[in-house]
Order: C-alpha cells, then structure tokens, then sequence
C-alpha cells in the first residue's frame, strides 16, 4: 500500500517559509531581511496560508515544516501555528529561539519536532555572530522557557568560523539545555540575493572541507543504497528531472511562490499560488520544470563529466546561488568532494564488515571504528571480504533518537525487552524495561519493511560497550536471532534448537531443546570423527538454520553455539534430520507419521517474535520441511554406539 501511494506521486509534505524577515543579522546569513523591510508587505496573510494548507491537505499532505527567516517575528505566529499543526500529523519547527515567550512555550508543547539554533556557548560570540544585541540571553530565556512548560526542543548547533574556537562548548552547553542536540548544515552556500558584500561575508564564515567532514560524516550505506545524485541526468541533460520525479514534498516561500526545493530562488521557478492553486502548481508547474533546466556544455566539461562526482555535494541549485548558473560547478564543494573521497576510503577499511550466514550476508557499520577484538572470535570463519547478492545492512549509532512527538505507528508486539510498532511501511523496534512504570528505553531499532536496512540506537553516548569488544552480537540485540530469524522467513528458512553437522558430505540435523543431548552428540561426532570413523565437520551444536534453495533444503552452521565452542559457516544439502532423546539404547528409527514430525519440528523451531506475519510465513516453511529431507528418531546413550546407526543413514 505505502508503495502504491508512492507511485501516485502525492505531496505529503509541505514546507512553509513564514517570513524571511529576522530578528537576528547573522554573518553566514543567505537570506539576511531586517524585520522591518518592505518585504513584510507580500508576506502571506493568515487567511492565505489557511487556504493554502487546506488546498494542501486535499491532495495529501499530512506533514509540515514551519521555517523563516524567524517564524515568530510575525504576530500572527500564533494563530498560523495552531490551524497548520491541527491539519498536520506531524511537524517541524525551525527558530532561533529569541522571540520565545512563555506563552509560545505552551503552545509549542504540541507534539513535533521543534529546533531551536544556537550559534555561540558565550554570550560574545553569540552576540557576535547574529550581530544581535542580547541575543544570547534572549536565547537562554527561549530555552528555559520551552523546559517550564514542558516543551521537547532539539538544540541545532549552527558551526562556522567565528564561533569555531568554541564548538567543543557549544556541544556542552547544548547537552545541558536538552538531552537531544544536532549539527545544523556544516558548510554554508552563498546568498540567494547574490550581493557580493554578503557573499563575501558568507564564504569568509567556511570551514575547511575536513572540518566538514568531522561534522557530516557521510553515510555510505545509504548513498551506495540511493544511488541517484542531485543534477545526474540519465544522459538526457535535464538537471532537476529525476529530483522531480522523485520528490513527494514541496516548498512554499514567503510571497506564495511554490516549487520543489527551499534552496531554489529563481523567481521563474517558482509558481504563483495568488494567482493559480496548489494543485496546479504541484501536477503541472512543478512537473514541467524538468525541461526547464538543461546542463549544456558547461556541466559536460564540469560536474557532468568529473570523476568524483560520487563524492561530490553539488546540487544545480547551489550552482545558481554561487555563480547564477545553474551548470557552474562550486569551487568549495570540489575541494570537500576530495576530502569526502579519502574519508570514504577510510571508512570502508575503519567502520565496515561483512559477515555470511545462511547465504545472507551482513554488512555491520558503525560511527565507532570495528577491529579484529570488537566481536566475539566465533565470529571469524563467518566473516567476508564484502557484499554479496542478498545483503542486509545495520548501522550502528551511540545515542537514542528524539522520539517525542513522533508517531510510531501501529503497535504489533509488546513482551520485555521489546515492542514493535510499524510506520510507514518501516518497523520500529524499542528496547523497553521489564518494568511496567519505568518509560525508559536501552536502545531503539528501524528497519525498513524487509528488515534489510536496519539503524540501531543505543545507549551509549560513550561506546563503552562497543570499545570493550568481544560482543556476542552483531546487532548488539542479546541475539542476532531476532533480525535473522525474520530475514528467513521471507527466505524460507528458519532456526532450530538443534546440534548440525555435515558427515561424508551430508548434512545432518540432531534436533531438541535444551537437555536433550545436543552437546554430547556433536562431542561424540567429534571423537567419531577423529577416529576416522566418517568424515565429520560440525556445523554449531546448539542453534542451526535450515533453509529451502532452488537445489532442496540446505542445512547451515550459525554462530549461537551452546557448550562445544565449534561453529563453521559452511553447509551442505540436508540428508537427515534426528530428533534425539537420551536413552538406555542406541537406535534410529524411521518416522512416517507427517502430523508428528511437523509437531516435533514446531516445538523445536526458535521464536524470536510471534508476530502473525513471521509465523504464517514460518508454518509454511515447517509445511514443507516435514515432507523431505526423511526424520528419524534417534535414542542413543553416552556410550557412542549411535555412531554405527548413523553411518546407515548418511552411507
């Protein structure tokens, strides 16, 4: 359903520009209207906006975003925020916090998002960088207000030059106003009004393209994921065509000019809502911008044809606010483009692994750098040089994500430690306490809806975990089981409390829950094997997973070994499953009877979680599993005589 909506092209989000018009006179300022300026006269009015948002909602859109200039230096804020909010799902807020009274705090306790932007730790360089008189103690009263009533904010630090000397302080004081805090936009782009003065200014405020980097690391997984650049052209020279075409969301400017993208100022870009409707702008302007822009000779020579384009920020959008072109290249992002391209490099060596299991392989990243003692040695043989033709990817974060205000869904499961929620086609995993009335949460997951993207938020701002090493898990979950177990199910395959092994080329599974002599039959397939009597290669003697390919069931070793400390990652077609039972006597017997054998294997299949969808899909597997490979039941004593039974079955 979420795709199909997709495909229909609707505007789910809006953004909206209230004013550009702001309190403060920021040095790396694009826009830069004094509150006063004449612009204040096209400014929207309240009813404008009202129309607009209802317009809006009738195609679609539930989502918004409430940015400026300073959103609160218009009066009618109030009255703007409360009608846009009530016809939204949810929204986000951007101010500079210094127009914040206690009043606006209560009405701010509306469940969002609200950022608040800080641009100095000291009241001189505060002051200093929005050239705002006391703006640094207005600020401070915004914070404190926001937290008297209640209000969640996100701190956004907003890094450049002059207050560079005190980021390590501006991380601290943004810790102590709010337990959620981010890096605003790391690199700044040029005027919209291309005044040189300003630009002057503006560039003057960059960092160098490595201080960049350190704050916005790129995130490899999801751009190797999305491959599509802002200005690639498919080879057909329109620049904005794919942007287009994938865009759900869409910008409204202060005077009712309405496009696709809040950096695009061309006045002949953006389409007037006085005089036509949001629908019109959204299924005919904004489409027929595709053919608008073409790349020309000067983008083939330039961005089109450069080898580190990959690596590169460029968008035509910030081509025009740096040169009025949209084809001109941006000298400053060409530098961090080659920054970008050795800090990847490391990355890859630094922060990525890829690990096989089950045909699946797991490509682990994490903001914290992976060495040989971060994960359990068991984890060695299973360990690959790199991706393969079914890979999941999980990235690992040291800081649970703001989740105030946000809507999580429809609620699936709920049993400590988790409950799952799913959102928009994606699952959200939280690490809940055992206790009832603690609201606290140890760590939060999404995935995406096949479980092959994952992000994993955990509470450990330090990474002391993660620095010890030896972890036992890939996903920091007690078990890996629980993203595993659900990958198979969509794979037919699944995990059984069982010993595995492959013998003379066979595998061969000893299935039984806990005391049911699992451990000691791999030991005494151990001692047969190292007596010649067979061949023997033990898969895990506790947890293997049993999967059905294009060539039949395949049996293969996992990681989650009980007593006997021998994993292997390999497999082999399955030749036989056992069900054993510690006896007084040796004997294999032939099991018939499909009722029985399905009810045996479903006792002995590992149940992560018991949602519907993993079960229905789960049962189809165990379905087809108790009519082939053939299942025994296997009674044996300590005395290793089962050995010679065994032989008879695997030849």
């Amino acid at each position: 359903m979420q795709k199909q909506l997709a495909d229909l092209r609707l505007p789910f989000e809006g953004h909206l520009d209230l004013t550009y018009r702001c309190n403060n006179h920021c040095r790396h300022c694009w826009l830069d209207i004094p509150p006063g300026d004449p612009a204040r006269d096209r400014e929207l009015s309240f009813d404008e906006i009202r129309n607009i948002v209802d317009q809006a909602r009738a195609l679609g859109t539930r989502r918004w975003s409430i940015s400026g200039g300073e959103p609160m230096l218009r009066p009618d804020f109030p009255d703007i925020f409360d009608y846009l909010t009530k016809k939204a799902v949810s929204y986000t807020l951007n101010t500079n916090g210094t127009l914040i009274t206690p009043e606006t705090a209560r009405l701010l306790t509306r469940k969002g998002t609200k950022m608040v932007a800080l641009y100095g730790a000291t009241k001189e360089t505060y002051d200093h960088v929005t050239r705002h008189p006391d703006g640094f103690d207005k600020v401070m009263d915004g914070f404190r207000y926001l937290k008297e009533a209640g209000a969640g904010f996100i701190v956004q630090l907003i890094p450049m030059r002059d207050n560079w000397h005190e980021w390590e302080k501006m991380q601290e004081l943004a810790k102590s106003l709010s337990k959620h805090w981010r890096v605003g936009a790391p690199w700044l782009y040029l005027s919209s009004c291309h005044d040189p003065e300003l630009n002057a200014e503006i560039a003057r405020q960059r960092l160098d393209p490595r201080e960049v980097l350190e704050l916005d690391k790129p995130d490899l997984s999801y751009e190797e994921a999305h491959a599509h650049q802002c200005g690639e052209t498919d080879g057909d020279d329109r620049l904005f065509a794919r942007c287009i075409a994938g865009r759900r969301d869409f910008h409204i400017d202060p005077y009712g000019g309405m496009t696709f993208c809040s950096f695009l100022k061309d006045p002949a870009m953006r389409y007037d809502l006085r005089k036509g409707t949001v629908q019109e702008g959204w299924e005919s302007f904004i489409p027929a911008l595709a053919d608008k822009v073409h790349g020309g000779a000067e983008y083939d020579e330039n961005c089109g044809s450069c080898d580190n384009r990959k690596n590169c920020r460029w968008c035509p959008v910030y081509g025009w606010l740096e040169h009025g072109r949209f084809s001109a290249p941006v000298e400053h992002l060409c530098d961090l483009a080659k920054e970008n391209k050795m800090f990847k490099e490391e990355w890859r060596a630094n922060h990525r692994r890829y690990y096989r299991i089950a045909g699946i392989t797991i490509q682990v990243e994490s903001d914290l750098p992976i060495d040989d003692r971060t994960f359990h040695p068991k984890f060695v043989s299973f360990r690959t040089d790199g991706p393969g033709a079914d890979t999941v990817t999980i990235r690992h974060h040291f800081e649970l994500p703001d989740l105030a205000g946000k809507d999580l869904g429809k609620e699936l499961y709920r049993k400590p430690p988790w409950a799952i929620s799913r959102q928009n086609g994606s699952y959200i995993y939280l690490g809940i306490s055992p206790q009832a009335d603690d609201p606290s949460l140890h760590r939060v997951a999404t995935f995406t809806a096949d479980h092959t993207r994952a992000r994993i938020y955990n509470d450990d701002v330090r990474g002391d975990s993660w620095r010890k090493g030896d972890l036992h898990s890939l996903t920091m979950f007690p078990s890996d089981q629980i993203l595993i177990a659900r990958l198979l199910a969509d794979r037919r395959g699944c995990y059984l409390h069982s010993a595995g092994a492959i013998i003379n080329g066979a595998g061969v599974l000893f299935v039984g829950h806990s005391e049911a002599g699992k451990s000691t039959t791999t030991n005494m397939l151990i001692d047969a094997g190292e007596k010649g009597e067979m061949d023997v290669e033990i898969l895990c003697d506790d947890r293997n997973i049993v999967r059905r390919m294009d060539d039949g069931w395949r049996v293969y070793g996992t990681w989650s070994h009980g007593d006997v400390p021998l994993v292997s990652p390999n497999d082999a077609p399955l030749r036989a499953i056992c069900f054993i039972e510690q006896a007084n006597e040796n004997s294999i017997t032939l099991l018939t009877d499909r009722k029985e054998i399905t009810r045996r294997l479903l006792a002995c299949v590992i149940k992560p979680f018991v949602t519907a969808d993993w079960w229905h899909k789960t049962l189809d597997v165990i379905g087809e599993l108790s009519n082939e490979p053939d299942c025994y039941l296997m009674r044996f004593d300590r005395s290793g005589e089962i050995v010679g039974e065994l032989k008879k079955i695997v030849g």
